[in-house]
C-alpha cells in the first residue's frame, strides 16, 4: 500500500469492540509501569522523615533534592521521546525501567547533599523518556475519540500508587529498627526491584504498534489503521507552517500547554513530596499512620480523573474540564492553608489533588488532537519537558517556605495561585475545530 494510501476501513468492526480489546490488553499493563515509576520518584517523600534527622539534611537540602528529579527530567524528555520513535517502545521503556531501578536502588547509599542531588538528578534522566513515551504509545493506539478517558485510566496510577505506596512505604519504614539496614534504605532497595523485573518483562510483552499486535484480528487493524490514519489526515497541516520536529518549539499551543502543565506539576510534585511531612506537622503520628492518611488524597483523585476524563470524552470539552478542576485545586490548596486541625487539611488537600489529577486526562488529550508525526513526538516531550520543571519549583520552594517560617502556609498559597494562572491559560488555547465540539475557535 503506497505511503499516502488511505487504509481500508472495514464497516463490520465495531468501535467499542476494539476499544474495548485495546484497553484490556494494553492499559492494566502500562498502568502497573507507571505504578512503579510514580512510586520511585515520590517514595523520597517518605524516605525524609527518617533520612533528614540520621544524615542531618535541612528541609531546605531535601526540598533541593526532591526538585533535583525534575532538573534531570527537563534535559532527556525530547531526546528520549525522539529515540522511542525510532526503536520502538519494547526496547526504550525496558532499557530505561531496568536502568532506573537500578539508580532508584542506589539512593540507599546516599550520605551526603551532593550524593543526594546526584542520585536524583540521574533518577530523573533516567525517568524522563517514560510517561512522554507512554502518551505517545497510547496515541498510536486509541482513537481520539477514546483517548481522554484512555489517558486517565492510565494516570490513576499516579495517584493509586499513593494509595498503595503510603501505607507499604510507612510499614517499611519500620525494617530498620535492630537491623544493619536504615528503614529508609531497605525502603529505596525493596521499591527498586519491581522497576527491574517489570522493565524484562516490558521488552517481551510489548508490541510496538498495531501492525505487530497478534492478538488483534486482520479487520480489526484495519479499522485501527484507517481509523488512526483520518484522525491524522485531518489534522495534518503543521501549526507553524513547516513540517520539522523542532517547530512546535514555536507553537503558541504547545507553549501555552507547556506553562499549564508547569503550574499543574508545580502543584502536583509540591505537595506529593513533602505530603507524608504535612501530615507529620499536624497529626504527630506513626510512619505507619501518615502512610495511612496519606492516601487519602490519592483514593479522592483517582476518582475525579475517571469521571473527569470520561465526561470530558462524552461530551468532545477539553478546556473548560481542565481549568474547572484547576480552579478547585486552587481554592482547596487556599482552604489547606488557613486550615489548623489534622481532618481540615488532609480533606482540603484531597480536593486539591483531586482538582489536580482531573485536568490531566482532558489536559493530554488537547496536544494529542493537533499534533502529528514526528511533531507529536516533539511536542507532546516538549510540554512535558517545560511542565516537569514545576516538579522542580514546587518542592523546592516549599522546602524553603518550611525553612523560614516552620510551617507550610505561605507554600500552599502560592500552589493555590499556580493553579489559578493554569485555569486562565488554558482557556487561550485554540484548538482545531475537528478535536471538539465545545472547542472549536
Amino acid at each position: 500500500m503506497p505511503a499516502n494510501a488511505i487504509p481500508a476501513n472495514p464497516a463490520n468492526v465495531s468501535e467499542s469492540a476494539v476499544v474495548a480489546k485495546l484497553t484490556r490488553r494494553l492499559v492494566p499493563f502500562l498502568f502497573l509501569l507507571y505504578i512503579v515509576a510514580y512510586l520511585d520518584r515520590i517514595n523520597v517523600g517518605f524516605a525524609k522523615l527518617q533520612m533528614s534527622g540520621q544524615l542531618h539534611f535541612s528541609e531546605q537540602v531535601y526540598g533541593l533534592a526532591a526538585g533535583m528529579f525534575f532538573a534531570g527530567y527537563f534535559f532527556f524528555q525530547v531526546p528520549s521521546n525522539l529515540i522511542l520513535g525510532r526503536i520502538g517502545a519494547r526496547r526504550w521503556i525496558s532499557l530505561l525501567m531496568i536502568v532506573w531501578g537500578t539508580i532508584s536502588g542506589s539512593m540507599m547509599l546516599v550520605t551526603t547533599p551532593r550524593s543526594f542531588y546526584v542520585l536524583r538528578f540521574l533518577l530523573g534522566l533516567a525517568e524522563a523518556g517514560f510517561f512522554p513515551g507512554m502518551i505517545l504509545y497510547l496515541r498510536g493506539w486509541f482513537p481520539a475519540s477514546a483517548r481522554a478517558r484512555t489517558m486517565a485510566l492510565f494516570m490513576t496510577a499516579g495517584p493509586l500508587s499513593g494509595v498503595i505506596g503510603g501505607p507499604v512505604s510507612g510499614a517499611i519504614l519500620t525494617l530498620g529498627y535492630g537491623g544493619s539496614l536504615a528503614g529508609w534504605q531497605w525502603l529505596f532497595l525493596l521499591e527498586a526491584v519491581p522497576a527491574i523485573i517489570l522493565g524484562v518483562i516490558v521488552y517481551f510483552f510489548l508490541a510496538d504498534n498495531p501492525r505487530d499486535a497478534p492478538w488483534l484480528s486482520n479487520q480489526e487493524r484495519e479499522w485501527l489503521a484507517s481509523t488512526l490514519f483520518r484522525e491524522q489526515s485531518l489534522n495534518a497541516p503543521d501549526p507553524v507552517g513547516g513540517p520539522a520536529w523542532w517547530s512546535v518549539f514555536v507553537d503558541p499551543r504547545v507553549l501555552l500547554l507547556a506553562l499549564v502543565y508547569f503550574c499543574l506539576n508545580t502543584c502536583s510534585y509540591g505537595i506529593s513530596l513533602w505530603l507524608p511531612s504535612v501530615v507529620r506537622l499536624f497529626s504527630g503520628r506513626s510512619t505507619i499512620v501518615i502512610g495511612v492518611l496519606s492516601a487519602i488524597p490519592y483514593l479522592a483523585a483517582t476518582v475525579g480523573m475517571v469521571l473527569s476524563g470520561h465526561h470530558s470524552d462524552r461530551t468532545g470539552e477539553r478546556r473548560w474540564h481542565v481549568a474547572g478542576s484547576a480552579l478547585l485545586a486552587a481554592g482547596a490548596f487556599f482552604l489547606a492553608a488557613i486550615s489548623t486541625s489534622t481532618v481540615a487539611v488532609v480533606a482540603a488537600i484531597s480536593f486539591s489533588v483531586l482538582g489536580i489529577n482531573a485536568m490531566l486526562g482532558p489536559f493530554w488529550a488537547m496536544p494529542s488532537s493537533f499534533l502529528t508525526g514526528a511533531t507529536a513526538s516533539a511536542g507532546i516531550a516538549f510540554i512535558n519537558s517545560i511542565g516537569n520543571l514545576g516538579g522542580f519549583f514546587g518542592p523546592y520552594v516549599l522546602g524553603l517556605a518550611r525553612t523560614s517560617s516552620g510551617n507550610f502556609r505561605s507554600g500552599l498559597f502560592l500552589l493555590s495561585g499556580a493553579m489559578a494562572v493554569g485555569a486562565v491559560l488554558v482557556l487561550l488555547v485554540k484548538m482545531p475545530s475537528t478535536a471538539s465540539r465545545s472547542d472549536e475557535s
